[in-house]
């Protein structure tokens, strides 16, 4: 019985050693995955209550313009209005985004992970530690899309039954 070559043995091992160690690397780089290898300096704190964040995870990014200014820091639920809080670390070289930018929750790609995405308002005074972003829009969920839909098909059947 013939052995195989030994050179082709140990190309093998190292293509699949190097394949790991790429699925590692992306795996830390997907957005919301909470594993960053950067580390951001310092960073200011603000809230944005959303009636919906769909699946928003703790270390997502937050965007503007398509540029990342910092990250999701934490997502609970405020007991008295019943809305989902979340707490952006917002880098310090960003410290002039004005105080009415709205954030909203949206989608990054076909793998669906959620981010914030802020849009600038025109205000003159600026968001700062502790501040409240007041303009949010939730996550557009797509079972509830689907389900308005059907449901909105089964109205229009019911309506030409009862035509007829």
């Amino acid at each position: 019985m013939a052995r195989p070559n030994r050179a082709l043995e140990i190309g093998t091992g190292l293509f699949v050693l190097l394949g790991f160690a790429a699925l590692a690397f992306l795996t830390t780089q997907l957005p919301g995955s909470g594993i960053q290898l950067r580390q951001s300096g310092s960073a200011y704190r603000v809230a944005a209550h959303f009636d919906n964040v769909g699946d928003l995870k703790v270390g997502a990014p937050v965007s503007m313009a398509g540029v990342r200014i910092g990250n999701v820091e934490s997502v609970r639920i405020d007991a008295r209005e019943y809305k989902a809080v979340v707490e952006l670390a917002i880098d310090a070289q960003y410290s002039q985004i004005p105080d009415d930018s709205d954030a909203a929750i949206q989608t990054a790609g076909l793998l669906g992970a959620k981010y914030v995405g802020v849009t600038a308002g025109g205000s003159e005074t600026f968001l700062k530690s502790g501040s409240q972003i007041q303009f949010t829009q939730s996550a557009l969920v797509l079972e509830n899309l689907i389900n308005k839909l059907f449901a909105s098909i089964a109205g229009k059947d019911d309506k030409d039954d009862t035509d007829k």
